[in-house]
């Protein structure tokens, strides 16, 4: 710590790129800063020469900081050269706490150069700086067979050295080509081609009749492989812009991103918006162990894009989230990149506002169609791991809890189709004496419900083989058939291992016990389902100590102590039938004539 320590005290006030390394010299995190000794400073704190994480900072960086044993600085002369080479050391170092973005790639725009006199639709990846050039994009996808789909529908230049050699070709006998190097069509009519073309690349829809008239002429010669051809290449455009329908009467020219995190995944979305139609999208999931952090996804995203010189740019960028010393940050990086004026904003109403939430929308769509998926893959793993007959589709999950024997409550969690449905959560007061006899009477109570309440697939109980055996024989004397886990931690002599974390969880069923790593994602699925029926447990026993503690309170006002209070609650049952009785009812129980208000 003593090198680190020194490193903080004599950082530059430079631009600059940080690297934090650990003791091993692992490369923990790669940062930039306008000024390297005012933000590499404030993820510390200093005290009486001791170096410690800054408490201000989120748990995710105050995790990393704990692990920093020394770092390294690469000072450059302005900020959005730090902004730069900060993407690239990223990108070739994959640092443990910074998000790499793969998707990185320049996407390409089909172009029209109409200062030729025969234009044709080209790819291009380059800015153009030619005169008289339509540039339509950026598409992520599909760019390919929007122009082969051109070339196969009008009679167009087929390549660019065409004109060049003074002959007809194959492509004017089998009429793919009027033969302009021949003087078989004028300019004039050319254009007319030429336009029909642009039309086409505008209106993907009109591109899309075309094909479909063609495939089904294909069809009714019998000539199906080819109409095989047409229908994928109409499944490809189709799919490039899934928002294309959406249509904004001012012709805005944007670029959107989107940022929709859970846990430690996440989805990116972008969309392109040309002349007040979205043209293309992309996104991007995103896995990382150490979480995330919403501005330097976007960050890296907008930098990944906007880093080569693009042939059509945006007039404005809209984002989902970000801070404002980061867009201040961006724009910088855009001024200095390009000599169009690109204004970053996060809209707050009307249109652009609508455009966010629709790239949102569709992250998170993104987001659940990934977590569905995983979830049923999960399920058929748990459902061969325990033997189950039917997939575990609905989970009710049982937890006890109670303090020193009082206050002793149950809570059931519900789990359907990968959510837990909070709206079925439900809580229990109980009287049982011990564990056995509390998880006794929360199954039993919530079986007595089955015939209103349907049962579900699976029961998971907090606890070992003994309320393992308890759940099997509440569900015998109910008739019902209901398959049931039990999730407990190895016993051990010693509690320091269990308080460490080193007793594993231990899954038992009514055939076999099962010890799985801790990795398994099977066991992690049931200790999620475990966790959330004791936090929900805890809470309502939390809740249930604070209401008692705020009635004792009450009752000690008007002059009634503590063990009175118990010899009320004994007789009662419960503050609401104290509150309920009479004051000769309670005189009596405890034996006084006279109760002071």
């Amino acid at each position: 710590m003593a090198s680190l320590l020194l490193s903080l005290k004599n950082l530059s006030s430079s631009s600059g790129v940080y690297q934090y390394f650990d003791k091993n010299h692992q490369l923990l995190y790669i940062g930039k800063a306008k000024n390297l000794k005012k933000r590499v400073r404030s993820y510390f704190s200093i005290r009486n020469g001791e170096v410690m994480p800054n408490i201000r900072t989120s748990l995710r960086i105050q995790m990393m900081v704990a692990q920093i044993a020394f770092l390294e600085t690469i000072l450059v002369e302005h900020e959005q050269d730090a902004l730069i080479l900060e993407n690239s050391l990223i990108k070739q170092l994959k640092p443990k706490y910074n998000v790499l973005l793969r998707d990185d790639k320049t996407y390409p725009y089909i172009y029209m150069d109409f200062s030729s006199d025969f234009p044709i639709p080209l790819i291009t990846r380059k800015v153009l700086k030619q005169p008289n050039i339509k540039v339509f994009g950026p598409f992520t996808s599909g760019a390919k067979d929007i122009l082969d789909s051109l070339y196969e529908l009008l009679p167009l230049v087929q390549k660019k050295n065409c004109i060049k050699a003074k002959k007809a070709c194959m492509f004017y006998q089998i009429e793919r080509c009027k033969a302009p190097c021949e003087n078989k069509i004028t300019k004039e009519e050319y254009l007319k081609i030429a336009q029909r073309a642009l039309e086409m690349i505008e209106n993907k829809d009109l591109l899309i009749r075309e094909l479909a008239l063609k495939m089904e002429r294909f069809s009714q010669n019998l000539r199906f492989e080819e109409a095989l051809v047409y229908r994928d290449r109409m499944a490809k455009i189709q799919k490039i812009a899934p928002f294309t329908r959406m249509d904004l009467a001012k012709l805005y020219d944007l670029d959107i991103f989107a940022f929709y995190s859970e846990n430690h995944k996440a989805v990116l979305v972008k969309m392109f918006m040309r002349k007040g139609k979205i043209i293309s999208s992309a996104f991007e999931k995103i896995h990382s162990v150490n979480g995330f952090d919403t501005e330097e996804v976007i960050k890296q995203a907008l930098i990944n894009h906007y880093k080569a010189h693009l042939p059509l740019l945006p007039e404005q960028i809209l984002l989902s989230a970000c801070s404002n010393e980061v867009l201040i940050e961006l724009q910088v990086f855009l001024n200095a990149r390009y000599s169009k004026k690109i204004t970053l904003s996060i809209p707050k109403k009307g249109d652009k506002l609508a455009l966010v939430e629709i790239a949102m929308k569709n992250a998170k769509e993104i987001f659940n169609q990934e977590k569905t998926h995983n979830e049923e893959q999960i399920l058929e793993e748990v459902r061969s791991l325990l033997n189950l007959e039917c997939m575990p589709y609905r989970v009710e999950i049982f937890d006890t809890s109670h303090h020193a024997s009082s206050q002793c409550v149950g809570g059931m969690v519900v789990y359907e189709n990968g959510v837990f449905q909070k709206k079925a959560y439900r809580c229990y007061h109980l009287e049982g004496v011990n564990e056995y006899a509390q998880m006794t009477e929360l199954l039993t109570r919530r079986a007595l419900k089955f015939a209103k309440e349907p049962p579900p697939n699976l029961w998971v109980v907090d606890g070992g083989k003994a309320q393992l055996k308890i759940a099997l024989e509440v569900l015998k004397s109910s008739g019902s058939f209901v398959e049931v886990v039990a999730i407990s931690k190895e016993k051990r002599d010693f509690k320091a291992y269990r308080s460490k974390g080193g007793a594993r969880d231990i899954i038992h069923t009514s055939s076999r016990t099962l010890t799985l790593l801790p990795s398994d994602k099977r066991l992690q699925w049931v200790q999620k389902l475990r966790d959330e029926s004791h936090r929900y447990a805890i809470s309502f026993h939390r809740s249930t100590k604070l209401k008692s503690v705020k009635q004792i309170a009450l009752l000690e006002e008007k002059g009634i102590g503590k063990a009175s209070v118990k010899k009320l609650l004994d007789y009662f049952g419960s503050f609401e039938a104290i509150e309920k009785a009479s004051e000769q009812e309670k005189n009596a129980v405890l034996r006084k004539r006279i109760l002071r208000n």
